[in-house]
């Protein structure tokens, strides 16, 4: 149960400030709802608290759970995925939505390292900007910092990854 002032994250939207608990009728039945608006976008989304576990929304992760996320960015062990690109463009938005960051940390990684390789496809830089903000926005959250601080921390992460990857 989240409280009108809360921050939430909500699976491929990324974290939000749920705004008010409003009253709605619908066919003549009364259903709660979580007005939240998403920081990054300013959109704003009615949730259905009944409903709101089985969406997903979540609170935004403990900071001594960003560890475990640099983690999975730091881990060097890269799988070059050959699928074509509509099925891996599948397989990523499942793990963006599944609400889960360490999901979405290994699209993050998985996506630089294919940009290391070769030129990113327009639907490739699409999602990697997708995975890196929603990243960039929790972990500011979880760590009570700046957004500026996590992306150079996670350009750090990166440039040591490949530049320890070719010698």
């Amino acid at each position: 149960m989240f409280h009108v002032g809360e921050i939430a994250v909500y699976p491929g939207h990324g974290v939000g400030k749920i705004e008010s608990i409003e009253e709605k009728a619908f066919s003549g039945t009364k259903q709660s709802f979580y007005i939240i608006r998403i920081l990054d976008t300013d959109m704003t989304i009615m949730i259905p608290v009944d409903g709101a576990n089985n969406a997903g929304l979540r609170a935004v992760i403990a900071s001594g759970q960003v560890k475990k996320v640099y983690e999975i960015l730091k881990d060097k062990n890269m799988v070059h995925d050959n699928s074509p690109w509509n099925r891996r463009y599948k397989d990523y938005m499942e793990r963006i939505k599944s609400g889960s960051i360490f999901e979405v940390a290994t699209v993050l990684k998985e996506l630089y390292g294919l940009k290391h390789w070769k030129e990113l496809s327009f639907g490739e830089k699409k999602m990697f900007e997708t995975a890196r903000n929603l990243i960039k926005k929790e972990l500011s959250v979880a760590l009570a910092t700046n957004e500026e601080k996590i992306e150079k921390e996670l350009e750090k992460i990166f440039s040591n990854n490949h530049n320890n990857h070719k010698g």
